[in-house]
């Protein structure tokens, strides 16, 4: 992994408070696979810390106390927005609960800090009309073509979340209810209508596209890639971003951007 040097790594930082702090950043990324700005945030984050820690003759980062993380917050951040605060908020969070799972202390000193306040802030949404477009701009007369048509449709007219989404099964769709059967979090089911146009678009894909794609691999996922394996969230919100572009869709576009503008529509539409 790449270590990214920061204006933070000076002498007013103690070794060893230097070397935590790379070790939680390799293990960010052997284990989420973080993107390198991201490591060099939390890096620098945790180093502003350990500076301020050493310069006020508190304990190490391994050892500071909730007090400690408390007059360093109000010290250093009396001005900043709740969305900066937050953020540095969760970088201690996880720094913390990571030394509690490996061991180095037995206390979480972030459990009862509180989170600032934010004010409600509400997602963008696409027109009907941006939608329609999305919609249609997978070629549907080619098989990887025909599954993205049919995933977007799925999206639009269930409102699941994309990891709900890419993991359906074949057994996990009713064509003749028009319903599918999705399990939540602690193994919860729910059954989310269809909708006759989603239905009519996993029809022709489990008869057309699905059979080219897979040849006589077995598969029990619903929407499969070339290779015969379910589609990650990843790899589906990339198809949706490139598919925006040919739309000709230049608002910025996150997953729940598009499922509110989804849910907005139904609504309108009496769903």
């Amino acid at each position: 992994m790449a270590t990214g040097a920061t204006e933070t790594t000076d002498a007013a930082v103690r070794a060893e408070d230097r070397a935590l702090a790379e070790r939680f950043c390799e293990a960010l990324w052997l284990e989420d696979g973080l993107a390198q700005n991201t490591l060099d945030a939390y890096r620098r984050d945790l180093l502003l810390y350990a500076r301020w820690l050493a310069a006020h003759g508190a304990p190490p980062l391994a050892e500071a106390g909730n007090g400690d993380l408390q007059g360093y917050l109000a010290a250093r951040h009396p001005g900043s927005k709740a969305t900066s605060v937050n953020r540095r908020l969760a970088v201690f969070r996880r720094f913390h609960r990571w030394l509690v799972r490996e061991g180095r202390r037995s206390d979480d000193p972030t459990l009862h800090l509180a989170s600032a306040r934010q004010p409600p802030r509400f997602p963008k949404s696409l027109s009907e009309r941006q939608v329609e477009a999305l919609l249609t701009a997978p070629d549907a007369d080619t098989a990887l073509g025909l599954r993205d048509r049919a995933m977007l449709e799925t999206l639009y007219a269930t409102g699941l979340r994309v990891s709900e989404l890419v993991g359906l099964r074949t057994v996990e769709v009713g064509l003749n209810e028009g319903v599918v059967r999705i399990v939540g979090k602690g193994d919860k089911e729910r059954l989310v209508p269809l909708g006759a146009e989603a239905r009519d678009w996993i029809e022709r894909w489990l008869r057309e596209g699905r059979r080219e794609l897979l040849g006589p691999r077995p598969s029990d996922a619903l929407f499969v890639t070339r290779l015969g394996a379910a589609m990650t969230r990843q790899m589906f919100w990339q198809l949706v971003k490139r598919y925006a572009r040919a739309a000709g869709i230049e608002a910025p576009l996150s997953p729940h951007v598009l499922r509110h503008a989804f849910a907005t529509h139904l609504l309108n539409h009496g769903a």
